[in-house]
């Protein structure tokens, strides 16, 4: 989601029109499973006929595999616009949207028998984090719609900071969290410059986020999240043969890279293979 499309105010833009409506018969650009793409003059009109139920975070999947790896649409700014789009004109109030999409998501998270594939791939993720981090306080690093820190926040005796750079993401999640009674503080930063003091958490999490950094920054994002831990930090990234451009992957990982990255902190580490690869760091000195 990008710093100027804030997903709670009235939708007007300039690049992307998405209505949601049953097709027309107008001639299209491209149609595909559940996309019409139409051109009027510099603006793209995306139609779709998605249902509320439908409404949920493999919708990325959905956009992916059919308008961006086709080559029909690129760039994350439309990306982010046509995303935001569909989910607005799905349902006509946007907090009752954006929470329509949380709830089916969370619900698919919970129990991903049925789930998107996109889903269905980081649940497993997503469980082991609550298996690792034990009750106590938590910042979640590059939150984005912060899935992970919603149910992390669900536990009992857990206290939860999500953060990401993005402003519009963190007012969305701040909303849904107090529409869904969840007891949450959401943070504006850079993941490698927080402003918390030292050893403020027991617990930093850094899920699916390196892997969208260069080296340098990854290691600056590493070392933040050890100097806010008093306990414990846990890395998770997939394993990929290419980093995926399709989802702003940069960085390609694997349980060297992660274990040469473990030895580099001098705390406890220890690396494994779950559904990608995983760096659990231990502030006790190795």
């Amino acid at each position: 989601m990008t710093a100027a499309l804030d997903p709670l105010e009235d939708y007007l833009d300039d690049l992307v029109r998405v209505v949601r409506a049953e097709d027309d018969g107008r001639p299209a650009v491209v149609r595909t499973d559940h996309f019409r793409l139409h051109r009027l003059g510099r603006r793209i009109e995306i139609g779709h006929h998605l249902r509320p139920d439908q409404l949920d975070n493999g919708l990325t999947g959905l956009l992916i595999d059919e308008l961006f790896t086709p080559g029909w649409l690129c760039g994350q700014d439309i990306f982010e616009r046509v995303f935001t789009g569909i989910v607005r004109s799905t349902l006509p109030d946007p907090r009752l949207a954006w929470g329509t999409f949380y709830a089916n998501t969370l619900a698919h998270l919970r129990d991903p028998r049925a789930a998107p594939r996109l889903i269905a791939d980081i649940a497993p993720v997503y469980a082991r984090v609550l298996r690792l981090v034990p009750p106590g306080s938590v910042l979640d690093l590059g939150s984005c719609f912060g899935f992970l820190p919603l149910l992390l926040a669900a536990r009992p005796r857990t206290s939860v900071i999500a953060s990401d750079i993005v402003g519009g993401a963190m007012r969305l999640l701040d909303t849904v969290a107090t529409a869904r009674n969840t007891p949450l503080r959401t943070l504006i930063c850079d993941a490698s410059r927080v402003p918390l003091p030292d050893s403020v958490v027991d617990t930093v999490t850094v899920v699916h986020l390196l892997e969208h950094l260069d080296e340098r920054r990854g290691q600056a994002v590493l070392a933040e999240a050890m100097r806010l831990a008093r306990s414990k930090v846990v890395v998770a990234v997939p394993f990929e043969d290419v980093p995926s451009a399709d989802y702003g992957h940069v960085r390609r990982f694997d349980l060297a890279t992660l274990a040469a990255l473990g030895a580099g902190t001098g705390w406890r580490h220890r690396v494994s293979d779950f559904h990608g690869g995983w760096l659990i760091l231990d502030r006790r000195p190795a």
